[in-house]
This record gives structure tokens, sequence and C-alpha cells, in this order.
């Protein structure tokens, strides 16, 4: 008995440690919870702001910064993708989801960088995705808490995160083979935004397979995606113009009918009002 102890002893103090960090990662309440957060929103930002830069003709001095910062935050979240599968409950389940998903698209480049796997580098555009996790919270940037103010910033979020990941996908198949047109990133986002507008001004075209049928992939998702998210934004900023925030000290829901004298969740009466 006295030699099952010690081990026992180590056991649970992975278990905790394992607990801990599992929490931290996912908490939006605590600092230290919100800071994880806020710093993996930013490393995501600036990571999808080098590869936009890299389209552009820099001097290599500020190349090899931009490759080595990029390195560095790559490691990062590798690093935090172990961590997130290791704290998970159910591991398989955890490996199969839409969020593990996006994490892997986000490192199997880098990780499969050692191999000329050329194809694979496509997926990078998809690290923007990732701040999809961070959206589905409640409470935002520690000062959004009103129950409709996710839900607007989620649903203009995906309309930018669909342009850019097809203005990406469209520069990495275009630029090689078609580089007057598409030189840069911004060429590649202005033929997004006028294809998957319907606008189509025909000033730039795609010339390779793959770029005809990325760009019939954008008319459709132009033409069926994009009408339904700004309807459903639409309708959300006509139903908060038609509500007043009067917090509830029963449920905490903020926003009721301006006729309201009762809470529509919980029942409450609502005396501040």
């Amino acid at each position: 008995m006295g030699e099952i102890a010690p081990s026992t002893s180590i056991w649970s103090r992975i278990e905790t440690l394992r607990g801990r960090i599992g929490f931290y990662l996912d908490d939006i309440q605590t600092p230290l919870g919100v800071t994880i957060d806020l710093a993996i929103t930013e490393l995501v930002l600036i990571s999808t702001g080098i590869f936009v830069a890299e389209t552009y003709s820099l001097p290599p001095q500020v190349r090899l910064f931009l490759d080595v910062l990029n390195t560095v935050i790559l490691w990062i979240f590798v690093l935090e993708y172990l961590l997130r599968l290791w704290c998970a409950e159910n591991r398989l389940r955890y490996m199969i989801s839409v969020y593990s998903a996006i994490d892997l698209m986000t490192v199997v480049p880098f990780v499969l960088g050692v191999v000329d796997v050329g194809f694979i580098r496509i997926f990078r555009w998809f690290r923007i995705l990732r701040l999809i996790r961070f959206l589905e919270n409640k409470r935002i940037w520690g000062n959004i808490n009103s129950s409709d103010a996710p839900i607007l910033v989620r649903i203009l979020f995906t309309l930018f995160a669909i342009i850019f990941v097809y203005s990406g996908l469209i520069y990495q198949v275009e630029h090689p083979i078609n580089p007057q047109e598409f030189s840069t990133f911004l060429d590649a986002f202005y033929f997004s935004v006028v294809t998957m507008t319907t606008v189509g001004f025909g000033d730039v075209t795609p010339i390779t397979e793959a770029g005809r049928l990325l760009t019939v992939l954008m008319i459709i998702t132009g033409v069926a995606l994009i009408p339904w998210q700004v309807g459903d934004l639409v309708r959300r900023l006509v139903k908060s113009a038609a509500q007043i925030e009067v917090l509830c000290s029963g449920c905490g829901l903020e926003l009721h009918d301006k006729d309201a004298r009762f809470c529509k969740r919980c029942g409450t009466g609502l005396s501040d009002y």
C-alpha cells in the first residue's frame, strides 16, 4: 500500500493540472481565461495579417522577420491544439469536432512543411475561421454582453470570413499561373467581393480549372448564403431596435420588449423599468 500512494498522488496532480488547463482554455470569466482567449485571438489576427502581407513585395529583412514570427505563432498553435486534445474528456469526439478540424487545418500545413506538399498550403487561409470559437461565447472582448451582440458580431464575421477564405484560395491557385491579374491578396479580395455579390465586372478572370471551380462555388455561396446572413442581420437589428435594455434580476436577461412588465425568460417582474 505504501508504494501505491506516491503514484496515486502524482496521477491526481496530473489530473488536477489537466483540469485547470482545460478550464482556462475555455473560460471567459476569470482574468486569466480572458487573457488567454484574447492572446490567441490576437495571434490568429497577426498570423492572418502575415499571410496577407507576404503576397506583396517586401524587403528581405521584413520577410525574414515575418517568417520567424509566423513560425513562433504556429508552434504556439501546435502546443494549444495538443493541450486541448489532452484536456478533452472525450478525445475521439474532440478530434472529429468542427473546432478540432479548424485547428488541424491551421497546424497541418506547418507540421507537414518539412515535406514538399504544395497543395496542403492552401489550408492556411482557413486560419481565420479559428476566431469562430471565440465568437460563440456570450461575452466577447470583455465588454459586449447583451444577448444579441455576439450574434450580430458572428454574422458580420461569417460574411468577412467567407470572403477572406475564398480570396486566399483563389489567390493560392491563380497567382502562380496568372500573376498579372492576381498579383496580391487585394486583387483576389476584390475578385471575391464582385463575384460573390454577383456584380461580376469581368475585369479580373481566373484561367485555371481550380480557379474557375472556386468562382462557381463563390457564386453559389453568394446567391445562397450571403442574402441569408444579411437578412438575419437585418432581422436582429430590427428586433434590437424594438427592445429596451433592462436587466432582469432573476436570470440576467438584458433585452425585453418595450411594453414588457415581466421577464419573458423567467417571469421575474421588471421593477427597474
